[in-house]
C-alpha cells in the first residue's frame, strides 16, 4: 500500500553527495521537500534541480529543507550539480540522496517491490522516481505529486502549495487558485459563533462556505 496524507514517511538513513543522512533528524523541526527524478544528467531533471536551486531563499523563509532523490551514486550527484548550477546561475545547496539500491524508491511506494536497475539501465527503468512529497514537522506526508519524464515539475505550484498547507495548519482551508494574501475558507465543522470569535468577520457565501482574511 502506498503512502496516504497524514502517514508518518518512512525514517531511513542514506548516503548523500554531501554525506551520510537520517532522515526524521534531517527534517528535524523544519517542514521539508523531498523530490525525486529518474537519472542524472538528464534534460527535464536538469532544469528541475536548477529551479529549486533558485528558490533557496523562498524554502527557508518558510522553515523548509529540500532534497533530491536519485538511483544514480553520490559521486555522480556531486558532478551533475555542476551542471545544475550553470544552467540555473544558482547554488545548489541542497543535498541528494544516492539511492542506488531502490530503498528509497520503494520506500515511498515510486518504485514496485521487485524493480532492479538493469545493466545499461535508462531513465525509463525508473520512470515512476518523479515525484514530490511535502512532509510536515511532525514527519507526516502533507502532500504528494507525481509528474511523467516529459512534463516538468512546476515548482511555483508547489511553493504555492507549501504556503496553502502552512496557513491550512492554523485552522482553515484554502479555495480554488489561492495565493498568498487572498481570503482563506472557514472550515464547515466551526460554528458562526467559534469563528466570529477566532476570526473576527467574515463573509457567508453558502451555509457551508464561509471565507475570511488569512490568518497572520
Amino acid at each position: 500500500m502506498g503512502l496516504r496524507i497524514n502517514d508518518v514517511v518512512p525514517n531511513f538513513t542514506a548516503e548523500t553527495d554531501q554525506g551520510t543522512i537520517t532522515f526524521h533528524d534531517w527534517i528535524g523541526d523544519s517542514w521539508a521537500i523531498l523530490f525525486s527524478h529518474p537519472k542524472d544528467f538528464t534534460p527535464v531533471c536538469t532544469t528541475e534541480f536548477s529551479a529549486v536551486a533558485q528558490l533557496s531563499t523562498e524554502w527557508a523563509e518558510r522553515n523548509t529543507k529540500v532534497i533530491g532523490v536519485s538511483v544514480d551514486s553520490a559521486e555522480d550527484h556531486r558532478k551533475w550539480k555542476s551542471d545544475i548550477e550553470s544552467y540555473g546561475k544558482s547554488e545548489a545547496g541542497f543535498p541528494i540522496i544516492a539511492d542506488e539500491g531502490l530503498a528509497v524508491s520503494k520506500a515511498f511506494d515510486m518504485l514496485p517491490a521487485e524493480a532492479y536497475l538493469p545493466d545499461g539501465r535508462t531513465p525509463a527503468d525508473s520512470a515512476t522516481v518523479r515525484s514530490v512529497f511535502i512532509i510536515g514537522p511532525d514527519k507526516q506526508l502533507k502532500l504528494s505529486m507525481t509528474y511523467p519524464m516529459t512534463v516538468g515539475r512546476n515548482f511555483a505550484e508547489i511553493l504555492r502549495a507549501l504556503d496553502g498547507l502552512q496557513i491550512s495548519a492554523k485552522g482553515v482551508a484554502t479555495p480554488a487558485n489561492w495565493v498568498p494574501g487572498e481570503d482563506v475558507i472557514i472550515p464547515p465543522s466551526v460554528s458562526n459563533e467559534d469563528a466570529k470569535a477566532k476570526f473576527g468577520e467574515f463573509e457567508t457565501i453558502f451555509p457551508y462556505l464561509r471565507k475570511t482574511k488569512a490568518p497572520e
